[in-house]
């Protein structure tokens, strides 16, 4: 445990717990009162809402170290952090059962969340690792092995899914079955000291019970925050994007995931600041696992409540592109961690990437991307000829090493 602060030491992070909830309320007015401002105004007060519900949130997991595993709690950050994340995509998931005007923007909702993690919060983080280290090379630790050969399966079986231009429930199935195995291996790590900073240090340096209460309390908070403001704010982003003239797709698949994921962001990076951007890096790889399984998984189960039937989450050409895109992006970005280090031209090749598919938003300009990351991935892996046999085996070893240090406990 975190050692004890003296009394009152705390004061200026329970402060930061107190604007969080004061940000988060007047978006929650709005919607249990029935108030509207206008549609940008509204819009921009419940997304204000999900960013303050996802820093509540992420405080509350970091604080949960303090009782399990590290590599648990990084996975439970990691699922915790992008719940507002869920929220949104679920929703529009909810609405396409009912409407299928909206089926787009789920999967669009989606796939934005994954090539922004990837494309944007891991070069972000090498670049702060850069300037503090010097470093060209940013090294993992070993245990970080499982994440990326969970992120490997993910990444193989989403191309499943483009064969057959269709997400359903059978995908929910083996997906949550490969996040399931991934959680369940992590939770036999060994137990270490976390490394808490601002409100969630405030927070894990709580007597037990007073902990306990604080955890569930801030998760509650934000979970109410979060199911009363997702579905103003994803329709909102709609009605915005007509009212502004700008692509409402893009708003959906960009504005909404960095909104959402901007705590993750920053905890990660303030890890980097403090010489831990392994750790960071760990963190969002951890998120990228959660996305790409139980995220595209609660699609089709959202789609099929809400049309009271089985049919799976059709995919319609845009969606095709944006699925192949970002299930390129993962096949390269697992290439490039399969040896538990990623490199400068690594971090800048994916970010580079990134950036010009955001600029150049057309269907050329995707494609073209999309080829390249697999000709990259393939490139890289047939001058790593052993990286991924490697994987493997440090998977194993970890496994075997977690499973008799949970002999010896």
């Amino acid at each position: 445990m975190p050692k004890q602060r003296e009394p009152g030491q705390s004061w200026p992070q329970w402060g930061l717990v107190a604007l969080a909830v004061a940000l988060a309320l007047p978006g929650i007015y709005l919607r249990l009162s029935g108030t509207s401002l206008g549609t940008v105004p509204d819009t921009a007060l419940h997304g204000l809402a999900i960013v303050a519900a996802a820093f509540l949130l992420s405080w509350a997991a970091e604080a949960a170290q303090v009782d399990v595993s590290q590599g648990l709690a990084l996975a439970l950050i990691a699922f915790i952090a992008v719940l507002p994340e869920y929220a949104v995509d679920v929703t529009f998931a909810w609405k396409a059962g009912r409407d299928p005007q909206f089926a787009p923007y789920a999967v669009a909702n989606m796939t934005g969340a994954n090539r922004v993690l990837v494309g944007l919060a891991w070069p972000l983080i090498f670049g702060l690792f850069w300037l503090k280290a010097r470093r060209p090379v940013l090294t993992l630790e070993r245990g970080h092995a499982i994440e990326i050969f969970a992120l490997a399966l993910a990444t193989v079986y989403s191309f499943t899914m483009l064969l057959r231009r269709e997400i359903g429930l059978l995908d929910t199935a083996v997906l949550a079955v490969l996040f399931i195995a991934y959680v369940t291996l992590i939770a036999r790590a060994p137990t270490e000291s976390p490394h808490l900073v601002g409100p969630s240090r405030a927070l894990g340096t709580l007597p037990r019970p007073k902990r306990y209460a604080g955890i569930a309390g801030l998760f509650l908070f934000a979970a109410i925050a979060i199911f009363a403001v997702a579905e103003p704010f994803a329709g909102g982003l709609i009605t915005t994007g007509t009212a502004l003239g700008i692509d409402q797709f893009l708003l959906v698949q960009v504005v909404a995931p960095i909104a959402s994921e901007a705590p993750e962001f920053l905890i990660a990076g303030l890890l980097a600041v403090r010489g831990r951007a392994g750790a960071g890096l760990g963190a969002l790889i951890s998120s990228k696992v959660n996305q790409w399984t139980l995220l595209i998984g609660a699609l089709p189960v959202a789609y099929a409540l809400a049309g009271g039937h089985i049919r799976p989450l059709p995919l319609d050409a845009r969606q095709m592109e944006e699925l192949f895109l970002t299930a390129a992006q993962s096949a390269f970005a697992v290439a490039l961690l399969a040896r538990l280090n990623l490199t400068w031209w690594g971090a800048t090749t994916l970010f580079g990437l990134f950036a010009v598919q955001f600029a150049i938003p057309t269907v050329t300009v995707r494609l073209a991307i999309a080829w390249l990351y697999v000709a990259l991935a393939v490139l890289v892996l047939a001058i790593r000829r052993t990286s991924l046999r490697d994987l493997t085996r440090t998977v194993r070893e970890c496994a075997a090493a977690y499973a008799t240090s949970r002999q010896q406990e």
